[in-house]
């Protein structure tokens, strides 16, 4: 009995010790079970995280310099691209994300009058690999980068599709030039044939016809007149602006400003004769056009060139007013509605850095006013403020010595943002070319650009109130060309609810349009520049 109950005890130890083992065994079996489940799942869930990245937009900016197509997503697209021939095609792939909506939507948004795009395909590739196939009209240049977050946008994909042939600002011009010479030649033709033939005598004899009526506030209108009939300042039989002499509105004389007052403007210092007689012939010398020759009078028609620059575009929408008007279209309409005006002078001719919804950078928009010549520059701009009650228009020009006050300041800032909302491909820009473009603004084009934005100034003061009663300066890229007389018109402030319906009112704009033609004009007026072969 004492041996069983000698045995009993051990047994049950021995199974008390088996079952804490086998207990432990279970418990060392379960956690690295546990752990095993927890790698694989961890594994499992790597490749899930990579493909988390989901698309929050799909947008399509097409323009004859170049077509745009960004795709918005929360993380940053990895992408592979290949061009291809015959037909030419443009194959983009997306790892990472899966065919969605926003992706399909791609296809809807290629317009037939994209110059760039015919259609686009959009399709599930491989597993987590989208395939875009973009069918082109034609052979392109694409530049494909990444941006980073940046005011409302996340991450952006950006596809530029560029023309292998890129569209020339000059080239544009001078054929539109070449319309207008018909059209001033149709009308020279029209108003010699309702003419009565009458004996010669000289410009102050009999037959010398009605002069033309005085104007009481504007004689810039006469002077265009007479500007757009004259040869070249000397030559025989043409009268040239001078310093002194009668007034062709039939006012009073004229007085120029003496050189010694006022320096030569930048417009005359650059005039001067072609370097060569071959360059005089064909009309173009490096890059510059110059002015057409009537075929009917031989007399040479002195074009004065304007650019005028749209603010933002594209990607770029700049100031947003409370009910939702987009500052690009509001300068958009008002630019265009300039040209309109500037074109139907004379002897004057627009240039727009874009004309239509489309980003440009800002060194663009400089190259392109210095590739056409242009005589003066105005970009166009209706900005807000850090408060609503901020209100009024203002003129800036260029400083090399700061801002002028700590709005023009902050304003100088905000547009110059505008290349890292539009977006631009950093690789492709040369820093050194950029950087030398903008280091050489010099002190006779500011001088000449506070000339300039003062006319523009007094004219714009009559159909809104003025934010500041001079021309405020500040270190605006977009007013950069050191050559070029450049001022940035901000026609209201949008953020200002009443004055964000102003801009809403298509009367306004074209007041706005008109007070700046005035101010140009009044400027040439007030300093013509001499009449040269080409525009340096």
């Amino acid at each position: 009995m004492s041996r069983k109950m000698l045995i009993k005890p051990f047994k049950s130890i021995e199974s008390a010790a088996t079952a804490t083992h086998n207990w432990r065994r279970r418990q060392v079996l379960r956690a690295g079970a546990s752990t095993l489940v927890l790698g694989l799942a961890s594994s499992l869930a790597l490749p899930r995280l990579a493909l988390a990245s989901s698309v929050l937009g799909v947008r399509v900016w097409p323009a004859r310099d170049y077509t745009r197509v960004t795709i918005e997503s929360d993380q940053p697209l990895q992408t592979t691209q290949q061009l291809l021939q015959g037909p030419d095609r443009l194959v983009v792939d997306l790892n990472g994300l899966d065919l969605d909506q926003a992706l399909r939507d791609l296809v809807s948004k290629i317009t037939p009058n994209d110059p760039q795009i015919q259609t686009v395909r959009v399709g599930q590739f491989q597993p987590h690999v989208v395939r875009l196939v973009f069918d082109l009209k034609g052979s392109v240049k694409p530049q494909v980068f990444s941006l980073p977050p940046v005011g409302s946008y996340r991450y952006r994909l950006v596809l530029d599709l560029y023309p292998t042939v890129a569209p020339d600002p000059l080239m544009e011009l001078l054929a539109e030039t070449e319309r207008k010479e018909k059209r001033l030649d149709q009308s020279a033709r029209s108003a010699d044939a309702m003419q009565t033939p009458a004996p010669l005598a000289g410009p102050a004899g009999p037959n010398a016809g009605p002069a033309s009526p005085p104007s009481a506030q504007d004689n810039s209108d006469a002077f265009f007149e007479r500007y757009a009939q004259n040869t070249q300042p000397g030559e025989t039989g043409t009268p040239a602006p001078s310093a002194s002499g009668p007034n062709p509105s039939g006012g009073a004389t004229r007085k120029a400003p003496k050189p010694a007052a006022e320096p030569p403007t930048l417009a005359q210092r650059k005039s001067g004769p072609s370097k060569s007689e071959d360059a005089a012939k064909d009309g173009l010398e490096g890059g510059d056009a110059y002015a057409f020759t009537a075929p009917k009078s031989g007399k040479t028609v002195r074009l004065l060139t304007v650019a005028i620059d749209p603010g933002h575009g594209g990607e770029d929408p700049g100031a947003i007013g409370s009910a939702g008007t987009y500052e690009k279209h509001v300068a958009l309409d008002i630019a265009k509605k300039l040209r309109a005006l500037i074109d139907a002078q004379p002897n004057m001719r627009s240039m727009m850095t874009r004309d239509a919804d489309f980003f440009v950078p800002l060194n663009v928009r400089v190259q392109k006013a210095r590739r056409v010549g242009a005589d003066l520059f105005v970009s166009i701009h209706a900005d807000a403020f850090t408060t609503p009650e901020a209100r009024g228009s203002s003129v800036f020009a260029l400083s090399e010595h700061g801002a002028t006050s700590a709005a023009a300041r902050w304003m100088a800032n905000r547009e110059n943002s505008s290349d890292q909302i539009g977006g631009i491909n950093v690789k492709t820009q040369d820093e050194t070319v950029n950087r030398a473009l903008f280091d050489m603004s010099t002190t006779a084009q500011i001088r000449d650009s506070l000339r300039y934005g003062n006319f523009v100034l007094k004219e714009v003061g009559e159909i809104n109130k003025l934010h500041k009663g001079s021309v405020e300066q500040a270190g605006f890229a977009v007013l950069k060309a050191p050559d070029i007389p450049s001022i940035l018109v901000e026609t209201a402030f949008i953020s200002n609810p009443d004055e964000e319906k102003r801009l809403n009112d298509d009367g306004y704009r074209a007041e706005m349009a008109n007070a700046i033609l005035k101010g140009i004009k009044r400027y040439f007026a007030a300093n013509p520049p001499l009449a040269k072969n080409r525009m340096a």
